[in-house]
């Protein structure tokens, strides 16, 4: 039977990397609905008036117009045109600082994992992808910049020659044929073989533009897109992972969350009736972190789950994508363990009881000499027995990225004589962004592998063992291990052997020679000539 990993349906990363290779191929991908959940002209129209950029009479038009397109009953260009007219007379620089500013703020977070990763696919492949878009410039240059997308066809804001906004859109407008025409014209500079191309889009202003590549991918549509997608076969790729956390979705995470009270209670009671505060924490550890992913609708699919237990105590290691990594972890690793995160956690009423509950520690990272007094007590506990659930990285970093590794769990595995596992996540980003707070539902990949002694490692090769590990990660998010793990021996560098250290022993050995040697009484000449130089 075929793994699922290895179908090239249609729309998947696999079909991408089975592509042939090149600049030749296209592919297009639209904003709105595809590459970005929602529609971020509405995110930049609440910006404008919360900030009193637009008035209430302004305001109220823009509403007006988005519901007269939606209804039909006008065109494109008059949204657009009137979007434009509300940034009549401010400077150009400030609008992209704006819109640089609400990418980091409420897009960034919106922006589907998949299509990420089906973007960095065609890259890899070497095709030539571009993010065309009927969205202005503000709305689309952030979001292509986060991908590393450099091609972009967008409306642009006209603009005098001191850069302020005259209130009108460059012509001819990306719409419908009008973007079909500016995709064409690109192909044609660029010779992209449109027949070979992909297209990625959800409107139905795009349908011709589906007539127009080899490759139509429907992503997310509605209406007339989804009709003719299924009239004519294309085949349609849905996301849900950023759609808004729905009722369900809340629902679900708090009443996951409403578990820890009488989870704690079950815990508390348990501690007090065998006697042992640890078997009570260990409850609690072993039942509330299954129970709210259970709860929120969250799968995990492990590969090398047996390595979890392998060897007790140790350092497990896990890369951080979002506020859910370390519940994953945790709710694998399950019990007899301690946690460590940054100082500003220990205020949070959930997170911060829960640290003192399982004598977690929290970390200043702007105060040296209190992070490393905050370390040497995780040593002391991983001393004593208990594992260390931490991220290297240190803080959530971008979900496609692996962030620098730092030493201190590194430190706390050498000072313990304990090993280092490494927990590798996946795509934890299905689930939740990273700053979200809710769960959505969803099947997350982890790998864990064999546990790493330290024994021989050193402070000297520290930053060498440390890149070796950090290299585990992000070859193994490359190339995902679905039923068996690779041999790490590769990532697992010896320690330098340094000649420099022989060289010497060498030189007092003969030192010992010659020392010897005047204490004999020469029989020959050629003893007594022996140059002290060679020895």
């Amino acid at each position: 039977m075929t793994r699922p990993d290895k179908m090239r349906l249609p729309g998947t990363v696999a079909e991408v990397k089975a592509s042939p290779p090149g600049p030749r191929i296209g592919a297009f991908f639209d904003l709105d609905g595809t590459l970005v959940a929602g529609f971020t002209g509405v995110i930049l129209t609440q910006e404008q008036f919360l900030s009193r950029q637009m008035g209430i009479g302004e305001f109220i038009s823009m509403i007006q117009a988005g519901l007269n397109h939606q209804l039909g009953r006008s065109e494109f260009e008059d949204l657009i045109g009137a979007a434009s007219k509300a940034m009549r007379g401010r400077s150009i620089s400030d609008l992209d600082e704006m819109g640089e500013r609400l990418f980091r703020q409420k897009i960034e977070a919106k922006v589907y994992p998949e299509m990420r990763d089906l973007v960095r696919a065609h890259m890899e492949r070497g095709h030539t992808v571009c993010l065309s878009s009927s969205a202005l410039t503000i709305q689309v240059e952030p979001v292509a910049r986060h991908l590393g997308i450099t091609n972009m066809l967008t409306n642009r804001f006209e603009v005098d020659d001191d850069g302020i906004v005259t209130g009108k859109i460059i012509e001819p407008i990306l719409w419908g044929p009008g973007k079909a025409n500016a995709v064409q014209q690109f192909a044609a500079e660029n010779d992209i073989d449109l027949g070979a191309s992909y297209f990625y889009a959800d409107g139905d202003e795009d349908v011709a533009l589906m007539y127009l590549v080899g490759n139509p991918r429907p992503t997310n549509p509605e209406g007339k897109m989804a009709a003719v997608a299924r009239q004519r076969g294309w085949p349609i790729t849905r996301f849900t992972s950023r759609g808004g956390t729905g009722l369900t979705s809340t629902v679900r995470t708090l009443a996951g969350v409403g578990s820890m009270l009488p989870i704690a209670a079950g815990a508390v009671g348990w501690g007090l009736l065998t006697r042992n505060r640890r078997r009570g924490v260990n409850f609690f550890t072993g039942t509330f972190g299954p129970t709210l992913l259970a709860a929120s609708g969250v799968k995990l699919n492990v590969v090398g789950r047996e390595n979890l237990t392998a060897q007790r105590p140790a350092v497990f290691i896990f890369n951080h994508r979002n506020n859910f990594d370390p519940v994953i972890t945790s709710a694998l690793v399950r019990d007899n363990f301690t946690g460590v995160g940054k100082k500003e956690l220990e205020s949070d009423p959930v997170v911060g009881t829960l640290g003192k509950l399982m004598d977690g520690v929290f970390i200043d990272r702007d105060d040296v000499k209190s992070a490393v007094e905050e370390l040497a007590k995780v040593e002391e506990l991983a001393r004593k027995g208990l594992s260390v659930v931490i991220a290297p990285e240190g803080t959530r970093t971008d979900t496609t990225e692996v962030g620098p590794f730092k030493k201190g769990p590194f430190r706390i595995a050498m000072a313990a004589g304990i090993p280092i596992v490494p927990v590798v996540i996946r795509n934890a980003e299905v689930i939740g962004a990273r700053n979200a707070s809710l769960m959505n539902p969803g099947t997350v990949d982890v790998a864990v592998f064999p546990p790493i002694s330290v024994a021989d490692w050193t402070v000297e090769d520290l930053p060498e063992r440390i890149a070796g590990i950090r290299q585990l990660y992000l070859d193994t998010l490359k190339d995902w291990p679905h039923e068996s793990l690779p041999d790490i021996g590769k990532y697992l560098k010896p320690a330098k052997k340094s000649p420099a250290k022989k060289a010497p022993a060498k030189k007092m050995a003969a030192k010992k020679i010659a020392k010897k040697a005047p204490a004999k009484k020469a029989t020959g000449t050629q003893a007594r000539r022996t140059p002290r130089g060679r020895q």
